[in-house]
């Protein structure tokens, strides 16, 4: 699971993704656009707090089960 905390839930969502894809390519060797790619079939995005207005945080999950 990675996060990212924004002003709106874009800039969240949109920094979710980015530390996802930065932390695949990291752990798994893959190549941006490809862990781009996986996460937009196997990712789940979610709306993890909303109480610290204007700051709201998005968590990206990834199943581990796709690398087994």
């Amino acid at each position: 699971m990675t996060t990212g905390i924004g002003p709106d839930l874009m800039t969240g969502a949109r920094n979710a993704v980015a530390n996802m894809i930065e932390l695949l390519g990291h752990l798994h060797h893959l190549a941006p656009e490809d862990a781009y790619m996986l996460c937009s079939v196997a990712g789940d995005l979610r709306i993890s707090e909303i109480v610290d207005m204007p700051n709201w945080v998005v968590s990206f999950y990834f199943p581990r089960a796709v690398f087994d």
